[in-house]
Order: C-alpha cells, then sequence, then structure tokens
C-alpha cells in the first residue's frame, strides 16, 4: 500500500481556521444539507462563507436512480462554472464545513474540488457547531461574491469506477470493496433510504462513523493510518474501491484516508443505490 504524508492536512481545526480567517482571505463554503439547510444559512452561517446545494451544485440528479445513483456526478463543465460563482480560482485557499461532522455535502465538496484538480482545499473538523462553541464568528449576512470565469477544468482527476467494475473485482482478491455505511444496513437488517437491503457480496464494512471521536473529531492522521492499514493490507490503493449508499458519505471515509496519508482509493459514484436497483447481487448478515 503506497501511504504518504500529505503536503497539508485536508482538515483544519476551528481554532486554525479562526486564526486564518484573521491573515489571509479564504473562500469559506457553507455544505449544510436538509429541507432547511439554505434558510438556515440565511439566519446564521460562519462569517463570509458562501452556500453551496447539495442536490443541485454538488450532484446532477437523473429521475432514474438506476442510473449512476441517488447523486450523480455534477457535470465538470457546470461544476467549474460554480466555482467560477463562488469565486475560487486556482491560487484560492478553500474550506468547507457542514452540520454533520464533515460526514455529509463538506466531504464531497472537498472531493470535487480535488477532483476537478484543486489543490487547496481543507474540511472544517469537528464541523459548524464545533466551529461556534470554539468562538468562529458567525452572521447573518450574505456576503457579496465577485463572480469570476469558470475553473479551469474539463475533466475529473480522481479515480471513480462504475457497477461493472465493482462487479468485475468481486472475483479478484487483488481488489477490496469498502461499504462505509452503517453496520444494520449492510447486514440488511433495514434500510432506510433504497428499495433493497444488504450489501454488495464481498464487500467490507468499515462505517464512516468510524473515523470520528465522540465529540465529532476526525481520529489523528496516525490512527486513521493504523486502522486503514489493517483494512486495506497490502493492496494499492487503486484496487481499493470505497462506496455508501449514493457517493456522498464515502467522500468522508476518502477524506480520512487522505488525513492518514493514503492515496486516493477509487469511488463508486453510484453506490448502494445504483447497485440495488439493477438486479446485482445482494448479499445480508456479516
Amino acid at each position: 500500500m503506497k501511504k504518504e504524508i500529505p503536503k497539508k492536512s485536508p482538515l483544519i481545526s476551528p481554532a486554525d481556521l479562526f486564526k486564518l480567517m484573521k491573515q489571509e482571505s479564504i473562500v469559506l463554503i457553507d455544505a449544510r444539507t436538509g429541507p432547511d439547510a439554505r434558510q438556515n444559512y440565511n439566519n446564521e452561517h460562519l462569517d463570509g462563507a458562501r452556500y453551496v446545494d447539495m442536490e443541485k451544485d454538488l450532484s446532477q440528479k437523473s429521475a432514474d436512480p438506476s442510473l449512476g445513483g441517488r447523486h450523480p456526478l455534477p457535470d465538470i463543465i457546470n461544476f467549474a462554472a460554480l466555482l467560477g460563482r463562488l469565486g475560487i480560482e486556482k491560487t484560492s485557499h478553500v474550506v468547507v464545513y457542514d452540520d454533520k461532522a464533515g460526514a455529509n455535502a463538506a466531504s464531497r465538496f472537498w472531493w470535487l474540488l480535488k477532483a476537478a484538480g484543486h489543490e487547496n482545499i481543507q474540511v472544517l473538523d469537528g464541523g459548524l457547531k464545533n466551529a461556534v462553541e470554539a468562538g468562529v464568528p458567525v452572521t447573518n449576512v450574505i456576503p457579496n461574491i465577485k463572480a469570476l470565469p469558470a475553473y479551469q477544468a474539463d475533466k475529473w482527476v480522481l479515480p471513480t469506477v462504475d457497477a461493472d467494475k465493482v462487479a468485475m473485482s468481486l472475483a479478484d482478491p487483488g481488489y477490496l470493496v469498502i461499504d462505509v455505511r452503517e453496520a444494520y444496513r449492510y447486514r440488511g437488517e433495514s434500510e432506510p433510504i433504497d428499495l433493497v437491503a444488504g450489501h454488495i457480496p464481498g464487500a467490507v464494512n468499515v462505517p464512516y462513523t468510524g473515523n470520528l471521536d465522540a465529540d465529532g473529531y476526525f481520529l489523528s492522521a496516525s490512527d486513521l493510518a493504523d486502522k486503514y492499514k489493517e483494512v486495506i493490507g497490502d493492496r494499492d490503493p487503486r484496487q481499493v474501491i470505497v462506496h455508501c449508499g449514493s457517493g456522498v458519505t464515502a467522500c468522508h471515509t476518502l477524506l480520512a484516508m487522505s488525513q492518514a496519508g493514503i492515496e486516493t482509493p477509487n469511488l463508486y459514484v453510484g453506490s448502494w443505490s445504483e447497485w440495488s436497483r439493477n438486479d446485482k447481487p445482494v448479499a445480508t448478515g456479516e
């Protein structure tokens, strides 16, 4: 397994964000989700934060989730235009947060920006709640954004796989499929979102929630490295496939691996929401 220490942590603490906001101009992104997310942002957000919508900005949903799952990637050209509207250019230092300890749209935005070729992007460790408690200033003032031309990107540069590649990998012991959903969903005890309960046969379950401590912060880089070295073994990260329900929380685990110094594995974007709608084999239990 290739393991490298990242030049800059993909995470930033609330205290370090507070200091950074005083020292330099950053692009701060609010990626909260849920039916009231936009209104919650309007009511209060970290000072200077710009809002992105998971459903409209960070995915390009189709009428049929069997084609790409519930949250397919946005078109790269549309995403590049969004980055321009947010005022993001190649030299921008971007920090993104959500209200779920980075487990939802913040890690998805991090992955998308990295996949668009941007390096200087960090996720706020601990999320919005811990930032507010740490004294990071909040406001209800919507920032006036100076829009820029579309970001220079025309393809995703991080590795992804489709359902056919996942199916082929199941017969190759050199590959590993990691399912990051909660254990009860993996075991097929119940399925609160998708149509079929269970998991991809041969996939191992490493719930994304295990990346965090009791306070909602990521485990240390060394602890994460030990955790995922045990899971991956000697495999090259290019032989590792990570998925979740719809390709969103899987990015939380990819973020954790990046923090651990592990090269980014493959993201199966369609994830269980696509797999379970295509008459693919389904396993239950451990």
